[in-house]
């Protein structure tokens, strides 16, 4: 079976929207375009051997379109040479062409055609931007690595990989560092299903049992 391995740059409050440029993604007025810029250095930890590796990319189509204007006209960069000739997948409503070299388009609902693909031969698949891909993928447990990289910035608003739609799990960290300028890489794997427990020591007060009927009773 191919691997999935979903790489997320989002800043401290979950936003991914727009890391690479100004005019990257404007939509909901994002005005914030390119703020990962600045903390780029060439130390990018384990997104480095990440983007090096082998893979397919799996897209949505917003993103696809914004690489396929970008990265056929910059093929003397190694990424953009490589985002070439591997295959692109494209998960989409839309009836309009895909252009790129070696794209094909899935439809349907996401985690079943994603979990068919994962079943056929082929390489290991990469998530880059995306961001409504996340919902229904983690919630069918079909991400097996998330790489978050987290830059010491707070957006406000704009696109998250999270949504309220998405199923509760629990992730297991297998790789931690930190960049000189301060990005956060945290990559983790799926590890079942989210476990509660309480930290009351004794019996609730009867202040703590008259809160608790407030709060049932919608006054709280």
């Amino acid at each position: 079976m191919r691997k999935l391995t979903g790489a997320v740059f989002q800043s401290l409050d979950g936003v991914m929207q727009a890391p690479g440029g100004p005019e990257e993604d404007r939509t909901s007025d994002f005005r914030l375009g390119g703020w990962s810029h600045p903390f780029f250095t060439g130390d990018m930890g384990p997104f480095e051997g990440v983007i090096s590796s082998e893979y397919d990319l799996l897209l949505g189509r917003r993103t696809y379109e914004i690489f396929a204007a970008y990265w056929p006209n910059n093929r003397d960069n190694p990424i953009g040479e490589k985002f070439q000739r591997i295959n692109k997948y494209v998960l989409t409503h839309s009836d309009g062409p895909l252009d790129w070299d070696n794209s094909s388009k899935l439809t349907g609902d996401a985690a079943v055609v994603v979990g068919e693909l994962k079943q056929s031969e082929g390489r290991d698949l990469l998530i880059q931007g995306s961001s409504t891909l996340y919902p229904p993928l983690l919630s069918a447990g079909l991400i097996d690595r998330l790489l978050l990289m987290t830059f010491p910035v707070l957006l406000g608003k704009g696109k998250s990989i999270f949504d309220v739609s998405q199923r509760p799990s629990r992730m297991k960290l297998i790789d931690h560092y930190v960049s000189g300028t301060g990005v956060i890489f945290t990559t983790y794997e799926p590890n079942g299903e989210v476990e509660t427990g309480s930290f009351a020591t004794k019996e609730p007060s009867q202040d703590e049992l008259k809160l608790r009927e407030k709060i049932k009773e919608g006054a709280w």
